[in-house]
């Protein structure tokens, strides 16, 4: 049957993003009819609180310049967006999203739980409001209810600024990417044969000559005590909480080049700028080694706010089994007494991990049983263990051979691969409560730039996000390839470079 139409037909009424189109999945949504309209009447309505307002300047500084709205952060009025902080069944990061034709409102027992509601925002937005200037909108809201908190505690991402340095500014980029997908743990690789990273009041060398060079020769350079300052400060406003890494006895050859008495031989190496791991070793039977390790735990743990303090420990290979046994035995007690707790890389389980310790497992599906059987061992005996098997979740590893940056020692690792698993079964006999959660590391052998990070993290990191966040039950690809897809756009308008993956619907594709 025919239509008769006189005129231009009109342009498609603007819909609003579903409440179940974010990442990650939240726990529990239930829509409604009733949309909310962000206008130049809207205001941001917190808590009498410094963290809420905090949180409310946060949202009102990413919806300003693309709304061209004035946004106020106050106290007093009705409607509009509104952060309640209340007494309640969140949890520490959990919030409830109630939206209607009125406003918005973010409901959370604690700040973090607030933070991550605004994201929830951000997403439901359309994607232009992460632009610089101002758009034309509309700016709506689904109306219903997101209720969400999370699967893991621990729901991290790794950069390694050893093997190429990344300035302050390229690590708060990559925070507030991080950020987005409610990611809660940086954990910087700050010392490797490359290139150590961090100021050491009382063994200066290690930043001005250890610091200086990283792989292909380039300049370096070492974060000051300020600057590690500013990154931590920075990463507690998007509530990341930053682990730093030490990594030892291996992996410390830009250690040993700037000190030739952590030599077993008394004779301090060249600076080393290849890629070759597992020849470096500290010097187990050398009391000075573990004034070293007291220093710079010492100082470290002073500049560093949160719990952890990550000692390393893999690729040890030219340190005999009973000398690493011996020095894990020596270094962890210096750990707790400057009252962090230790995290170690999973060959710390063929040691005896202290008390309260977390294993981070970054071995493969194909690694030995008898490999696996040590961190399942160790997991029941009390040790936690973090998640980051090498070719599920090194961000590092290429996409497919033809991907111009990265390693392929752990394989190809596409898209679906880094997200079609389930950590709480991923390790046979761990008990679920062991199971801490999921890190995606970024080794940067190869990545010299915030454009390189940005290729090799996106689209899988958001997938790794979700793994951490979301229930098991919430975890299917075929339903995750369609709300990985519209994120793309989001990143465009961040000005973000990324992996058109053919395995995602991406649209226009």
């Amino acid at each position: 049957m025919g239509v008769s139409v006189t005129g231009a037909a009109p342009a498609p009424a603007a819909s609003p993003t579903p409440l179940d189109r974010v990442i990650p999945a939240p726990a529990s949504v239930t829509p409604s009819g009733a949309v909310y309209r962000i206008t130049r009447g809207t205001h941001i309505r917190v808590d009498d609180s410094r963290e809420a307002r905090r949180v409310g300047e946060y949202l009102a500084e990413i919806l300003r310049p693309s709304t061209g709205y004035r946004l106020p952060v106050s106290t007093q009025g009705s409607g509009g967006i509104r952060l309640r902080l209340v007494k309640g069944s969140f949890g520490s990061e959990g919030y409830r999203l109630d939206s209607g034709s009125k406003g918005v409102t973010i409901t959370a027992a604690k700040p973090a739980g607030l933070f991550h509601g605004v994201q929830t925002l951000r997403q439901l937005l359309p994607a232009a409001v992460e632009k610089d200037s101002v758009q034309p909108g509309p700016w709506l809201v689904a109306g219903g209810t997101v209720t969400d908190s999370p699967r893991y505690g621990w729901r991290g991402a790794m950069l390694d600024v050893s093997r190429h340095f990344f300035t302050v500014d390229q690590v708060k980029r990559y925070i507030d990417q991080l950020a987005l997908y409610k990611i809660n743990k940086l954990h910087l690789h700050l010392s490797d044969d490359q290139g150590w990273r961090i100021a050491i009041d009382s063994w200066p060398r290690l930043a001005t000559y250890g610091g200086s060079t990283e792989v292909g020769g380039g300049p370096g350079g070492f974060y000051t005590k300020a600057d590690y300052k500013e990154i931590v400060r920075y990463a507690s406003s998007r509530y990341l909480e930053v682990v730093p890494e030490i990594d030892m006895p291996g992996h410390t050859n830009a250690a040993l080049a700037s000190y030739a008495e952590l030599n077993c031989d008394g004779v301090a190496p060249p600076l080393y700028t290849g890629t070759e791991v597992g020849f470096s070793s500290l010097c187990v039977g050398k009391e000075i080694t573990y004034d070293f390790v007291d220093d710079v735990v010492r100082e470290l743990a002073a500049l560093t706010p949160g719990r952890y303090l990550h000692i390393g420990g893999d690729e040890a290979h030219s340190t005999s089994h009973e000398d690493y046994v011996a020095f894990m035995d020596r270094v962890q007690p210096v750990v707790a007494k400057y009252g962090k707790t230790v995290v170690g890389w999973h060959q710390l389980t063929g040691a005896t991990p202290a008390k309260g310790a977390l294993a981070q497992y970054w071995g493969l599906d194909s690694t030995s049983a008898e490999e696996k059987a040590r961190v399942v061992k160790a997991a029941q005996g009390g040790t936690g263990v973090i998640l980051s098997p090498a070719d599920r979740v090194y961000l590092d590893m290429k996409y497919t051979k033809e991907t111009p940056l990265g390693l392929s020692w752990a394989g190809y690792v596409e898209v679906r691969r880094s997200y079609d698993w389930d950590p709480g079964a991923y390790l046979p006999g761990v008990p679920g409560g062991a199971v801490k959660g999921v890190e995606a590391p970024m080794w940067s052998e190869t990545l010299e730039n915030s454009r390189h990070i940005e290729f090799m993290a996106f689209p899988r990191l958001p997938g790794v996000a979700e793994l951490g966040w979301s229930s098991a039950g919430a975890l299917d690809w075929e339903r995750y390839k369609v709300r990985l897809a519209a994120q793309a756009e989001r990143w465009d308008a961040l000005g973000m470079e990324w992996y058109r993956s053919p395995q995602v619907p991406w649209s226009g594709q």
